[in-house]
Protein backbone atom coordinates (compact mmCIF):
# COMPACT_ATOMS: atom_id res chain seq x y z
CA UNK A 1 0.00 0.00 0.00
CA UNK A 2 1.11 3.53 -1.31
CA UNK A 3 1.55 6.61 1.41
CA UNK A 4 -0.80 9.34 -0.12
CA UNK A 5 0.83 12.90 -0.68
CA UNK A 6 0.31 15.53 1.40
CA UNK A 7 -1.73 18.67 0.46
CA UNK A 8 0.82 20.97 -1.67
CA UNK A 9 -1.81 23.90 -0.41
CA UNK A 10 -1.68 23.76 3.21
CA UNK A 11 0.51 20.48 4.18
CA UNK A 12 -2.62 18.13 5.33
CA UNK A 13 -2.06 14.75 5.63
CA UNK A 14 -5.42 13.75 4.96
CA UNK A 15 -5.85 13.10 1.04
CA UNK A 16 -7.43 10.76 -0.65
CA UNK A 17 -7.90 9.86 -4.15
CA UNK A 18 -10.78 10.76 -6.65
CA UNK A 19 -10.35 9.18 -9.81
CA UNK A 20 -6.95 10.46 -11.34
CA UNK A 21 -7.04 13.27 -9.02
CA UNK A 22 -5.96 13.60 -4.87
CA UNK A 23 -8.25 15.94 -3.22
CA UNK A 24 -7.63 17.26 0.13
CA UNK A 25 -10.77 17.46 2.97
CA UNK A 26 -9.00 19.76 4.60
CA UNK A 27 -8.89 23.17 1.91
CA UNK A 28 -10.88 21.75 -0.78
CA UNK A 29 -7.76 21.26 -2.96
CA UNK A 30 -7.55 19.44 -6.23
CA UNK A 31 -4.27 18.27 -8.42
CA UNK A 32 -3.51 15.67 -10.40
CA UNK A 33 -1.51 12.15 -9.85
CA UNK A 34 2.16 12.38 -10.96
CA UNK A 35 2.41 11.02 -14.41
CA UNK A 36 -1.31 11.77 -15.35
CA UNK A 37 -1.62 13.32 -18.39
CA UNK A 38 -5.69 13.58 -19.87
CA UNK A 39 -6.31 13.56 -23.30
CA UNK A 40 -7.28 16.92 -23.35
CA UNK A 41 -3.37 17.94 -22.74
CA UNK A 42 -2.41 16.09 -25.85
CA UNK A 43 -3.47 18.28 -28.63
CA UNK A 44 -7.10 19.40 -28.33
CA UNK A 45 -7.70 22.79 -26.24
CA UNK A 46 -11.22 24.11 -24.64
CA UNK A 47 -12.20 27.45 -25.53
CA UNK A 48 -14.61 29.25 -24.10
CA UNK A 49 -17.36 31.26 -25.89
CA UNK A 50 -14.70 34.54 -26.65
CA UNK A 51 -12.46 32.28 -27.76
CA UNK A 52 -10.15 32.25 -24.63
CA UNK A 53 -8.30 29.22 -23.77
CA UNK A 54 -9.01 27.04 -20.58
CA UNK A 55 -7.41 25.05 -18.71
CA UNK A 56 -7.87 23.34 -15.12
CA UNK A 57 -8.58 24.90 -12.18
CA UNK A 58 -9.71 28.13 -14.13
CA UNK A 59 -12.65 30.24 -12.90
CA UNK A 60 -15.44 30.85 -15.39
CA UNK A 61 -18.76 32.72 -15.67
CA UNK A 62 -22.14 31.59 -16.86
CA UNK A 63 -23.02 33.78 -19.96
CA UNK A 64 -26.72 32.37 -20.24
CA UNK A 65 -29.31 31.03 -17.86
CA UNK A 66 -29.05 27.43 -18.05
CA UNK A 67 -32.11 25.21 -16.59
CA UNK A 68 -30.98 22.39 -15.11
CA UNK A 69 -32.70 18.98 -16.18
CA UNK A 70 -34.63 17.15 -14.17
CA UNK A 71 -34.99 19.82 -11.13
CA UNK A 72 -36.54 23.51 -10.88
CA UNK A 73 -33.31 25.16 -10.26
CA UNK A 74 -31.92 27.86 -12.93
CA UNK A 75 -27.75 28.31 -12.93
CA UNK A 76 -28.37 32.70 -13.24
CA UNK A 77 -26.49 34.86 -15.47
CA UNK A 78 -22.81 35.75 -13.79
CA UNK A 79 -22.86 32.76 -11.94
CA UNK A 80 -18.92 32.37 -10.92
CA UNK A 81 -18.18 28.72 -11.21
CA UNK A 82 -14.23 28.40 -9.31
CA UNK A 83 -11.77 25.45 -10.07
CA UNK A 84 -13.01 23.90 -13.14
CA UNK A 85 -12.53 20.89 -14.54
CA UNK A 86 -12.35 19.63 -18.07
CA UNK A 87 -13.18 16.40 -19.59
CA UNK A 88 -13.67 14.64 -22.92
CA UNK A 89 -17.35 14.96 -24.22
CA UNK A 90 -20.24 17.17 -25.19
CA UNK A 91 -20.13 18.64 -21.95
CA UNK A 92 -16.59 19.79 -21.64
CA UNK A 93 -16.46 21.19 -17.98
CA UNK A 94 -16.94 19.15 -15.06
CA UNK A 95 -17.68 21.69 -11.93
CA UNK A 96 -19.49 22.19 -8.62
CA UNK A 97 -21.77 25.59 -8.27
CA UNK A 98 -22.88 26.51 -4.57
CA UNK A 99 -26.36 25.76 -3.94
CA UNK A 100 -26.61 23.06 -6.57
CA UNK A 101 -23.71 20.85 -6.86
CA UNK A 102 -21.63 19.11 -9.30
CA UNK A 103 -22.67 19.24 -12.63
CA UNK A 104 -21.02 19.36 -16.11
CA UNK A 105 -21.35 22.05 -18.72
CA UNK A 106 -20.74 23.30 -22.18
CA UNK A 107 -17.97 26.07 -22.93
CA UNK A 108 -19.99 27.44 -24.93
CA UNK A 109 -21.91 29.19 -22.11
CA UNK A 110 -19.08 30.17 -19.86
CA UNK A 111 -16.65 33.08 -20.25
CA UNK A 112 -13.03 32.95 -18.24
CA UNK A 113 -12.78 35.01 -15.14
Amino acid sequence: MSAMPGCPACEADYTYEDGAMFVCPMCGHEWAQAGDTSPLEEGSSVRDANGNTLVDGDTVTVIKDLKVKGSSLVVKVGTRVKNIRLVEGDHDIDCKIDGIGAMKLKSEFVKKA
